[in-house]
C-alpha cells in the first residue's frame, strides 16, 4: 500500500500509541505498527521511527534548543494553564521514557 510522505496528526498519534504497544522485541513490529497507523507501509513506518530516534538524539544532545515558555500575565489564569501544561508534559514524558527506542 503506497502513501504520500506526509503524516497527519491523527497518524502521528496512532504511531505514538502503537509504539507503546509494539516495542523492539515484537515480531513483525513494523507491519504491526503500519497496520495500527493505517495508510502507511511497514517501510514508511520504520523510516518515520528512525527520524524520530534521530530527533530525540539531537534534542538529548543539546543540538536543539527547547522553547522558552513564559507565563501569561492575564488575571490569575497563568497558574492553572501552567499546571495543565506541566501535567500534560509529565504524562508525555512518562510515555516517552517507557518507549524502548531502537
Amino acid at each position: 500500500m503506497a502513501s504520500s510522505g506526509s503524516w497527519t496528526s491523527r497518524q502521528n498519534k496512532m504511531f505514538e500509541n502503537a509504539l507503546a504497544v509494539y516495542d523492539k522485541d515484537t515480531p513483525d513490529r513494523w507491519h504491526n505498527l503500519a497496520r495500527a497507523v493505517g495508510g502507511k507501509t511497514a517501510e514508511e513506518v520504520k523510516r518515520h521511527y528512525e527520524r524520530l530516534v534521530e530527533d530525540v538524539n539531537r534534542i538529548e544532545s543539546g543540538e536543539v534548543r527547547l522553547p522558552n515558555y513564559t507565563r501569561s500575565s492575564k488575571s490569575g489564569s497563568a497558574g492553572s494553564n501552567r499546571s495543565a501544561y506541566t501535567n500534560s508534559m509529565d504524562i508525555e514524558d512518562q510515555r516517552f521514557k517507557s518507549l524502548k527506542l531502537q
